[in-house]
């Protein structure tokens, strides 16, 4: 037994030799390798080939696959972000318009043409549709003070009456959407000539004109550009609240009286905060004085 164990032990310590021997004569520098190793070293080569292609293609795959993932998700964010950038750009308008609307109607308020009326401020709190350029109905009524055929404006002039009055809430009429049973008193100032009265009686809607009939003519015609303002003589309106300027003269239909079309001063399309006043008495004694003048005048003459 003891024999066979140094044989095993002296084949052993052999075969380690010749494997050390082996693996040495392998790593060693050489120009020309054995076709075994030819064929091993190809083997595995194509073997390691086969197996990256589609590794390489899988890894390609996942990782575009989360490059797209990510700049999606990157997307959405952007787009949530530049949605509230606008929303907040939208929001800085309205309020720099509202802004400027308000101090608009705070110097009209103490202007001294206003002064000498009984102004209350309001907002417009509905408008129909249908009826956009007939009425809008704001957040004043009868217990602030409101009345039928009060003048309602805005800062630029104009814009209609108190049609009716609620407790809370009341329905203005718009120039628009007089005609001639809703008419203006309404007149152009001359310096240098007679004043030119007519009344407003209606609106045009294929050039967006007020529709000023002259009853009254004067020494000057009318002309393009000037400032027709209430008159007063209506006994409704306070005087001097401006209405429109006059963009072109034509003639009625029989050539007996002109009829001139007007630009309305306040924007009609686009109403928030109103003015509405009250005519004063002494507003209507003065313009009755100035009538009484007048109308001397014309006796001397």
């Amino acid at each position: 037994m003891r024999f066979f164990r140094n044989k095993r032990l002296f084949i052993f310590l052999i075969g380690f030799i010749l494997l050390v021997m082996l693996v040495g004569y392998t790593y060693r520098e050489r120009l020309n390798i054995t076709f075994a190793e030819e064929l091993i070293n190809d083997t595995v080569g194509w073997i390691q080939s086969a197996v990256h292609i589609p590794v390489n293609f899988t890894v390609d795959v996942v990782s575009n696959i989360q490059e797209f993932k990510d700049t999606y998700e990157e997307n959405q964010i952007l787009k949530e972000q530049l949605s509230q950038y606008r929303s907040l750009v939208y929001e800085v308008q309205e309020v720099r318009k509202e802004n400027e609307e308000l101090r608009d109607v705070l110097n009209l308020l103490e202007s001294d043409s206003i002064r000498s009326h009984e102004a209350i401020q309001a907002i417009v709190i509905a408008r129909s549709p249908e009826r956009w350029l007939e009425q809008v109905t704001i957040n004043k009524g009868k217990k602030h003070g409101v009345q039928a055929n009060m003048l309602v404006m805005t800062a630029d002039g104009m814009i209609g009456k108190i049609q009716s009055a609620s407790n809370y809430t009341s329905r203005v009429k718009l120039v628009t959407g007089f005609d001639q049973f809703n008419r203006i008193s309404a007149m152009v100032s001359r310096e240098d000539a007679r004043n030119i009265f007519g009344m407003i009686e209606g609106f045009d809607e294929e050039t967006n004109s007020l529709l000023f009939r002259i009853i009254e003519e004067s020494e000057k015609d009318l002309e393009e550009g000037d400032l027709v303002l209430s008159s007063g003589m209506g006994g409704v309106f306070p005087a001097g609240v401006p209405i429109g300027t006059v963009k072109e003269v034509t003639s009625d239909q029989y050539g007996l009286t002109q009829i001139a079309l007007v630009e309305p001063s306040a924007d009609l399309y686009d109403i928030n905060n109103v003015i509405i006043l009250d005519r004063s008495v002494e507003q209507v004694e003065d313009l009755g004085d100035v009538v009484d003048d007048e109308t001397e005048g014309d006796n001397e003459e």
